[in-house]
C-alpha cells in the first residue's frame, strides 16, 4: 500500500481511469466511413445475443455500413414454433437472413467463423466459461471483439485477454451496456475536479426477486438434448486457457437441460450473481470512482432460501477496499428487490445516481453537500435540496426500450473506435479485467474463507494478512501528528481536517513532560 494515498493520489489516479469514459456518447450519431460493411460474426446465440443481433439489425435498417455475415451456436435452437424465440444457431441464421446451408457461416463450431476472411468483429455472447478462449483465439485471427460481460469466468483469464488484445492491438469491448451512458463520465469529472472532497466509498446493488428462483426462469425444453446440442463442446474441457480447462469432463457433468440452460446457478461455468450482476454495477462505478484494481477484498452471503440445488448463493455482500483511500460496496438478494441505493461519498458532498425527483425517475445524478460541523451531528443532515442536477441524454424518446439503447449506443462505439483503430472503447478489456476482479475476488473470499489482497506485480490474488489496517494505523500517526498542524490541515498528509485548539494538547507525555508545554 502507497504511503501516500491523499487526494492528489486519488485525482491523478482518477484522471487516468477516467480516459476512458471521456468518449462523447453521442458518437453513435456518428456517419460511418464509406470504406464498406463492417462484417460481424455471432458466436453464441442465446438470449443476451438475440440483444445483440437486434443492435446490429437496427443499424442494418438505418443503412449504417455494417451486416451480419456469420452465427456459432452449439445448439441447433428452438427450430419449430414455440417457446424460445431466435435463440439458437437455425433461428438466429434466419433472424440474419444467413444461408443456412453455408457450413462456413452457420456453424457449430466458432473456429469455423474465425476463419472466414469476410468476417471482420465477433460478438462472444457464450456462457462465462468461453468468453477468455474465444477472445484471445478471435484477436489472434484478426478479429475486433465485442464480448460480453463478464469478460471472463478467471482473473487468470482476464489478465491473458487484456495481454492478448494489447500484443495484437485489437480494439475490444465488454458488453456493460451501462457504460455507454455519460452520466459516469459526468461523474468522474466532477470527483476529478475535487467538488466533493475526498472520495471514501462507493455503494451499489443489484436486487431482485423471484418466485422461481435467479435463473430458473430460464424455459427448459424437450428439444433441448444432446441430438440438438454438442455438450462435448459446450463443456469445453478439451480446451485450456490461462492453464486451466474451460469446463469439466461429460463423466463430472453429463448432460442436464437445467445446466445447459441455467448455468448460471453452477460455479463450473459462472460466478452467480457475483459475476453475472455485480459486474454490471462494479463496472460503471468504479469507472466513476476512478480507480481500478482494489487492494484487499472480502466476500460474504449464503443461499438463505434458494434450495433448487443451485451452487451459487442467493444472498451476497463484496467490500473492496483501495489503495487510494476508499471502499467500495455491492450487496444484492435474489429474493427482494429493494435496493440500497447507488451513491459515491465524498467529504464535502454525496452523488446520488439515478434519483426520483418529483415523482420522475430520471438518468444521472443529483449532488447533495455535506453539513460539516465541528462537533458530531446526526445522521441525515447533509443538505436535503441537491446543489447540481446531471440528466443523461442518452435516451432517444421511443426509439428503443432503454436497456436496448445502452446496448445500441455501446455497439456504436465500438464500432467507431473499429473503424478509427482506437482501443480506447467505453468499456475496455482493461476496464473490464478490473471490475471482474474485484468481484471475483468476492467469490473466492466467499468460497474459500479469506479475505485477499490484489498483488499487483503478479497481478493476482493472495491471501491477506494484517498489514492492510495496520499500514493505516502507522500513517495516522505519522502524518497526524497533533503539533504540527499543517498536517492536519492537509500537507503531506492528504488529511482535510481542521482541528481545534484543544487538540495541542494531545499527545504522549515522554518521561513525564506535557507536549503542550515543548
Amino acid at each position: 500500500m502507497s504511503d501516500k494515498p491523499d487526494r492528489r493520489d486519488f485525482l491523478k489516479s482518477s484522471a487516468v481511469a477516467g480516459a476512458a469514459l471521456a468518449l462523447s456518447a453521442t458518437s453513435y450519431n456518428r456517419v460511418y466511413g464509406a470504406n464498406g460493411n463492417l462484417r460481424i460474426g455471432f458466436l453464441g446465440t442465446g438470449g443476451r445475443s438475440q440483444q445483440h443481433i437486434d443492435a446490429v439489425l437496427e443499424m442494418v435498417k438505418e443503412g449504417k455500413p455494417v451486416i451480419p455475415v456469420a452465427v456459432c451456436d452449439v445448439w441447433d435452437g428452438q427450430v419449430k414454433p414455440g417457446v424460445i424465440k431466435g435463440r439458437g444457431r437455425i433461428p438466429s441464421a434466419e433472424r440474419c437472413k444467413l444461408d443456412l446451408s453455408d457450413d462456413k457461416h452457420v456453424t457449430k463450431d466458432y473456429r469455423v467463423v474465425l476463419d472466414q476472411k469476410d468476417v471482420d468483429v465477433v460478438s462472444i455472447a457464450t456462457p462465462d466459461h468461453w468468453h477468455a478462449r474465444m477472445s484471445i483465439d478471435a484477436m489472434e485471427a484478426g478479429k475486433d471483439v465485442y464480448c460480453e460481460k463478464p469478460m471472463t469466468r478467471t482473473i487468470a483469464e482476464s489478465q491473458a485477454v487484456v495481454d492478448a488484445a494489447v500484443k495484437l492491438n485489437r480494439v475490444m469491448t465488454v458488453g456493460v451496456q451501462s457504460t455507454a451512458d455519460p452520466t459516469w463520465a459526468a461523474a468522474n469529472e466532477l470527483i476529478r475536479s475535487g467538488k466533493i472532497g475526498h472520495v471514501l466509498q462507493g455503494q451499489t446493488s443489484y436486487y431482485r426477486n423471484s418466485s422461481v428462483g435467479q435463473w430458473r426462469y430460464y424455459p427448459l425444453t424437450k428439444e433441448m438434448s444432446p441430438k440438438t446440442i454438442d455438450w462435448d463442446s459446450w463443456l469445453g474441457y478439451k480446451f485450456e486457457c490461462a492453464g486451466q480447462p474451460l469446463g469439466p469432463t461429460p463423466q463430472e457433468m453429463p448432460f442436464d437441460r437445467a445446466v445447459w440452460a441455467q448455468w448460471r446457478c453452477y460455479w463450473p461455468f459462472g460466478g452467480g450473481m457475483f459475476t453475472d450482476l455485480f459486474v454490471h454495477q462494479t463496472t460503471h462505478l468504479i469507472a466513476a470512482m476512478g480507480v481500478r484494481y482494489p487492494g484487499r477484498v472480502v466476500g460474504a452471503g449464503g443461499i438463505y432460501l434458494e434450495y433448487d440445488t443451485r451452487d451459487v448463493p442467493d444472498v451476497a455482500t463484496v467490500v473492496a477496499d483501495y489503495d487510494e483511500g476508499c471502499q467500495f460496496v455491492i450487496s444484492a438478494t435474489m429474493c427482494n428487490d429493494e435496493q440500497l441505493g447507488e451513491i459515491i461519498r465524498g467529504h464535502l458532498a454525496t452523488i446520488k445516481f439515478s434519483p426520483e425527483i418529483n415523482g420522475d425517475y430520471i438518468k444521472g445524478f443529483q449532488v447533495f453537500a455535506q453539513n460539516i460541523a465541528g462537533g458530531a451531528t446526526k445522521p441525515g443532515q447533509s443538505a436535503s435540496e441537491p446543489i447540481q442536477t446531471y440528466k443523461s441524454d442518452m435516451y432517444r424518446a421511443g426509439k428503443l426500450e432503454t436497456n436496448q439503447q445502452a446496448t445500441y449506443a455501446l455497439w456504436a462505439n465500438f464500432l467507431d473506435c473499429v473503424r478509427d483503430r482506437k482501443r480506447e472503447t467505453l468499456c475496455t478489456p482493461e476496464l473490464g479485467a478490473a471490475a471482474f476482479s474485484t468481484v471475483n475476488m468476492g467469490v473466492q473470499s466467499y468460497r474459500h474463507g479469506k479475505v485477499l489482497f490484489w498483488d499487483k506485480e503478479q497481478r493476482k490474488p493472495v491471501e491477506a494478512d494484517a498489514s492492510w489496517a495496520s499500514r493505516w494505523e502507522e500513517r495516522s500517526k505519522k502524518r497526524g501528528k497533533p503539533n504540527q498542524i499543517i498536517g492536519w490541515e492537509g500537507g503531506d498528509s492528504g488529511s482535510t481536517l481542521k482541528p481545534p485548539d484543544y487538540q495541542k494538547l494531545a499527545g504522549p507525555w515522554a518521561n513525564g513532560a506535557d507536549p503542550a508545554t515543548e
